[in-house]
Formats: C-alpha cells, structure tokens, sequence
C-alpha cells in the first residue's frame, strides 16, 4: 500500500513572467477615508482624522464672521466652529447640509487639540485602499487640498486639516 501520508511542495517565490505572486506581494498599509460631499464636488479625510459624523446640528451663527463660517455647536459641551468648505458655490438656501464631519487636529498636548466642523450634503462612507493619493492631480486653486483619491469611477479631494484651517481660518473659539 502506497504512503498516503501529504507531502508539501515548495512554494515557488516567482510566478510565470518573473512576477511576483499576490502571496509574496510586499503589503502596502491599507488607508481608510471618510468619503463626503460638500456641494458638487466629493472630500475626503483620513479616517484617523475624523472623530465622528453627526446629523445637522442648533446651529448658533457668529456676528460679522467670514462667508465660509456658517457659525458655531455645541458637540457634547464642547464648541465646534463650523465651516461650510463649498460656501463660494452659493448653496441654496432651502437644501441646507444634512451632516456634520468633526475633525480633530492634533495639538501639542490635549487642550491644544482644534476641533472643527465640517458641512456635508451628503456623508458618502469610508473606503480602505492601499493606492497611494494621486498627489500631481490634486487642482492648484484649492490650497486646502493635497491631492485626489480615486473611489468608484470618480475623484475625491483630499483635505488636509492644516492646510484647511489656514484657508479657513476660524481662530479659537
């Protein structure tokens, strides 16, 4: 009776082509972004960026503040400035956003910590990748934007919360 017993063959680190196998792959680290729209055009955050998603607040505006700065919430007895980053497409006045991305930017320590509000029309999801941002495609009128990621067929602007505080700048509130 023959030996039944399996034998292991060796992996072959090379496939046909000289390519490597997606086993053998070296693993790129997976991003996840929090996907929304503002107005016509689709954003982005990283997902470690974005502290949570809340549904339209009591919204207190700010006397003789800037066009983009829709006003101010109260987010669990924190103040959270709130910034409408498609306020030069002239949104219309009876189709208000729907949704609020809170991002956190990270400060030196906790009380340096800026939370900002961003308005969305529409909260998309989040998506994971490990293509790296088309950083050349990323259009050079929107300074808060660091480059685009593709999702379903379409782009996405990355913001990046440095630079989106300084095109719009809400001070400290």
């Amino acid at each position: 009776m023959p030996d039944e017993t399996p034998q292991l063959e060796p992996l072959q680190p090379e496939a046909e082509g000289g390519a490597m196998p997606p086993e053998f792959a070296e693993h790129l680290p997976e991003k996840q972004y929090c996907i929304f729209r503002a107005g016509r055009e689709r954003f982005c955050l990283m997902v470690l960026d974005v502290e949570e998603v809340v549904e339209w607040p009591t919204v207190t505006r700010v006397p003789l503040s800037p066009a983009f700065l829709m006003g101010v919430f109260n987010l669990r007895g924190s103040i959270v400035p709130l910034i409408d980053i498609a306020f030069t497409e002239g949104r219309r006045a009876d189709l208000p956003p729907k949704h609020v991305v809170v991002a956190r930017m990270k400060g030196t320590d906790d009380h340096d910590d800026l939370r900002l509000g961003i308005a969305a029309d529409e909260v998309i999801g989040t998506y994971s990748t490990t293509e790296p941002l088309l950083v050349d495609e990323a259009p050079r009128d929107v300074p808060h934007c660091h480059g685009m990621l593709r999702h379903e067929e379409r782009l996405a602007l990355a913001l990046d919360l440095k630079r989106l505080t300084e095109a719009f700048p809400v001070g400290v509130i």
